[in-house]
């Protein structure tokens, strides 16, 4: 008759440990919307309407954060588009055109991936601002604030891209060489299609992390509290405007900055819901 073993002490001791770390974890969590919804909750019910106007003047009671909006949007989406794609391209590059250079590559974008980000908003200030405000003055734009961003999403997109493209089954690669399909073929017929869920998953979370980085875009985006209508107009995003005011701010001032803080956790737990939805997708298509 066979008997089972219980687990070793050791492993006993970390399941519990994963445990309660994954217990805190959602309790922190639980504590931050918790904490922006006590906060937010009655200035969105007085002044809720308000938020999507175009005027932000604390001063006034004027609390519109359209502008902001846009702009924090128009900057992810242009830093997604300049990264994403260059991104997909690198990868499949090194994976299949260069496999020698994937390696030290693959480092080098590892490093690129832990350079803090005001290390890269000092670079845009010094270096970008001043060589676009040569062509587009004043320098400090949207377009400063996007190239800042796309260098900082490129290595995780990357990252992210290749490991899709390495869970592939041998299959696929078979089967396109059976075809005798081109190196580019399989990649546009049938790899990249296969790790589409992935890839798109990837870059929808770091959609999520554009949207939310602050002290870079801050160094290079002008702060300038309207519209976009150019690419080199200044802008200003709503997570530079809560570390701009908040240190000041009192009163619906104050509130008004917890509730764009809770808009923006809305919106990053709208993203991190579409990414699991995707991947779910490419479970199902496995």
């Amino acid at each position: 008759m066979l008997t089972t073993s219980s687990p070793p002490r050791a492993d006993r001791l970390l399941s519990w440990g994963l445990r309660l770390a994954g217990a805190a974890a959602v309790l922190v969590l639980g504590g931050i919307v918790l904490v922006l919804l006590m906060q937010s909750a009655p200035f969105l019910l007085d002044h809720g309407s308000d938020l999507w106007r175009n005027d932000w003047q604390p001063g006034q009671a004027r609390y519109g954060m359209a502008a902001m909006v846009a702009g924090s949007i128009v900057v992810s989406v242009l830093a997604l588009l300049l990264a994403g794609p260059l991104a997909v391209l690198l990868a499949a590059w090194l994976r299949y055109f260069a496999p020698a250079l994937r390696r030290p590559m693959l480092a080098l974008v590892e490093l690129m991936a832990g350079i803090p980000s005001v290390v890269y908003g000092l670079w845009g200030m010094l270096v970008l601002v001043p060589w676009i405000n040569q062509w587009a003055p004043p320098g400090a734009s949207w377009l400063a604030a996007s190239l800042v961003l796309a260098l900082m999403i490129l290595p995780l997109a990357l990252l992210v891209t290749d490991t899709a493209l390495g869970q592939l089954p041998v299959r696929y690669l078979q089967a396109g060489q059976a075809l005798s399909l081109s190196r580019v073929g399989m990649l546009r017929r049938v790899l990249l299609p296969q790790a589409g869920p992935a890839i798109v998953s990837g870059l929808v979370l770091q959609f999520g992390r554009a949207l939310g980085e602050t002290m870079a875009v801050l160094m290079v985006a002008g702060n300038v509290v309207q519209w976009p209508g150019s690419l080199f107009d200044p802008v200003r995003t709503l997570t530079a405007n809560i570390a701009l005011e908040m240190a000041y701010a009192t009163g619906d001032h104050r509130v008004a900055l917890f509730a764009s803080g809770l808009l923006l956790l809305l919106v990053t737990a709208l993203l991190l819901l579409l990414s699991w939805r995707l991947r779910g997708e490419k479970h199902a298509m496995a």
